[in-house]
C-alpha cells in the first residue's frame, strides 16, 4: 500500500521529465564512469532484491518444492523489479535528479512536496514499520540455516532443538536475533548493507553456483528436481555478475567477505573433526 501510494502519487504530480537514458541514446553503455556508477548503485538496488531466496530456506517445510520453490522465487523478483522500477521512476518525475541524489529522506521529502508535511510523516512511520516488519520475514528463513545444518550434524546440537509447543528452531531464533540486535547497535546502516551484501555474495551466492555444477556432476542428473535452462550458461553469468557487484561494494567490505568464508571454513571442519562426522559427500 506505502508504495502503490508512492507510484500513484508520483505518476498524477508529475513536475519534472527524467530521461532515464542520460544522452538521449546507449553510448553510455562504453563509458567506463558508468560501469562504476553501476556498480556502486547495484550495491543497495540488489539489497532490496534479497528476500527473494527465503523461501529456499524453508525449503524443508514447502509443499510441492519442485513447482512452488521456482515459482516464488520468479514471482518475487519480477515482482519486486516492477514496483521498485515504478517507484524510482516516480520520485524522479517530481524531484529533480539533482535533489533525489543529494537527498537523505527522499521518500519523505517526495511526499510531503506533493501531499504536504503530515503525509511526509505518515509515510515515514509507514516504511519504518516496514522495514522493521521485514526482518520477521529474514530471520524466519535464516533461523532454519544453523538448525538444518544442526541436524545433519554439521552444528551444533543445541540449534538442533525446536520449541516444545510452537514447533520452531528457538534457540536458533533466539541467537541469531541477540547477535543482530548487537551488530545493528555498533555499525552505520549503509555499511551493514554492503557488509551484508558482501558476505553474502562470497560465502552463498558464488559457493551456491559452484555448488549447482559440484552437485550436478556427482549425482544422476535424471534424479535431479530442479532443472535450469542452457546450463551452464546462466551460472557463469551469475559468478561473473557477482564478482562485479562484490568488488563494487568496496575493497574492505570485499576482504571481510573473504576473510569471514575462510574463518567459517576453518571452524567448520573443526565442528566436523570434533564431533566425529563424516562429511555429507561421502555419506
Amino acid at each position: 500500500g506505502t508504495i502503490g501510494t508512492i507510484i500513484f502519487g508520483g505518476f498524477t504530480h508529475s513536475t519534472t521529465h527524467y530521461s532515464p537514458l542520460p544522452n538521449g541514446d546507449f553510448s553510455f553503455l562504453f563509458q567506463g564512469v558508468f560501469w562504476m556508477a553501476l556498480g556502486q548503485a547495484s550495491v543497495k538496488t540488489i539489497y532490496s532484491y534479497l528476500g527473494y531466496y527465503n523461501v529456499c530456506h524453508l525449503g524443508g517445510e514447502i509443499k510441492n518444492p519442485q513447482k512452488n520453490i521456482p515459482l516464488s522465487i520468479f514471482i518475487s523478483v519480477f515482482g519486486i523489479a516492477i514496483l521498485y522500477l515504478l517507484m524510482n521512476y516516480s520520485i524522479v518525475q517530481v524531484i529533480p535528479f539533482e535533489v533525489a541524489a543529494k537527498s537523505q529522506f527522499l521518500v519523505s521529502e517526495f511526499m510531503e512536496v506533493i501531499y504536504g508535511k503530515t503525509a511526509g510523516v505518515v509515510v515515514t512511520i509507514c516504511i519504518l514499520f516496514i522495514a522493521f516488519a521485514s526482518l520477521f520475514a529474514v530471520i524466519l528463513g535464516y533461523s532454519r540455516v544453523p538448525y538444518a545444518a544442526a541436524l545433519d550434524g554439521n552444528f551444533f546440537k543445541a540449534f538442533a532443538k525446536l520449541h516444545p509447543t510452537k514447533n520452531f528452531p528457538h534457540i536458533s531464533l533466539l541467537v541469531m536475533g541477540s547477535f543482530a540486535f548487537v551488530f545493528s547497535l555498533l555499525f552505520k546502516l549503509t555499511d551493514v548493507i554492503s557488509a551484508i551484501l558482501a558476505m553474502r555474495i562470497a560465502i552463498q551466492f558464488i559457493g551456491q553456483a559452484v555448488g549447482v555444477v559440484l552437485i550436478r556432476n556427482r549425482k544422476n542428473k535424471a534424479a535431479m528436481p530442479f532443472k535450469m535452462w542452457l546450463y551452464p550458461i546462466p551460472v557463469v553469468v551469475a559468478i561473473v555478475t557477482w564478482l562485479f557487484i562484490l568488488f563494487s561494494t568496496g575493497w574492505k567490505f570485499a576482504l571481510s567477505g573473504l576473510i569471514l568464508t575462510l574463518i567459517g571454513t576453518v571452524v567448520f571442519f573443526s565442528i566436523k573433526h570434533k564431533l566425529g562426522v563424516r562429511l555429507l559427500n561421502n555419506e
